[in-house]
């Protein structure tokens, strides 16, 4: 059972006052702003990109970028999420999302993210969750960060552990997909305690 989402954060974990960017070798992990819209549409309006992920629906719809983009800021603010737009380093193009759904009380977060089908199998995917993890564990000071995977799509499985996450096991029957029951692959990594 989920527990009510506090509308602020835990006073225990620090949380800075405005989203910061991110930067990688290649990357740029930014706050989306209303201008990202038409290129989240073009990017997530794809068959193969919609399967591998729970929430992006296939066609996806007039307006669901904007509506989407739009939750993000208040959602940092309040602590809840903290939604990066992942860039091109050297031209600043849009190639995909990536963040942490917080539950402060419980000092964790699930990981997810996506990249536009002809961003795939060049390890930026990978770069970016690298960043974000410790971005969470680091400066968020989460004590766990989740992120679960289809099995059909293994590739985000050693995009996880690439990461830092160890697999943890599989939830049978755990989410419904287009009317489709499926098992979700997990993993995880929690932050080493630096008391003895």
């Amino acid at each position: 059972m989920r527990a009510h989402s506090p509308s602020r954060t835990c006073p225990c974990l620090p949380h800075p006052v405005t989203q910061p960017t991110l930067r990688t070798e290649r990357l740029v992990l930014r706050p989306f702003t209303s201008a990202d819209a038409a290129d989240v549409r073009r990017l997530a309006d794809d068959p193969d990109v919609a399967n591998n992920t729970l929430t992006i629906p296939h066609p996806y719809p007039e307006g669901q970028a904007e509506s989407w983009i739009a939750t993000h800021a208040p959602g940092f603010e309040q602590g809840r999420l903290a939604i990066f737009a992942v860039t091109a380093a050297e031209h600043g193009a849009l190639l995909g999302a990536i963040g942490l759904s917080i539950e402060a009380a419980h000092a964790r977060a699930e990981l997810g993210y996506w990249l536009g089908r002809e961003f795939w199998g060049r390890g930026l995917a990978t770069e970016a969750a690298r960043a974000v993890v410790a971005f969470g564990l680091e400066e968020l000071r989460l004590e766990r960060i989740g992120a679960g995977h289809f099995p059909h799509n293994p590739a985000s499985g050693r995009v996880l552990e690439k990461a830092g996450l160890e697999r943890e096991g599989v939830l049978r029957g755990f989410v419904r997909k287009g009317g489709e029951r499926l098992d979700l692959v997990v993993f995880g990594v929690v932050r080493a305690s630096s008391s003895p």
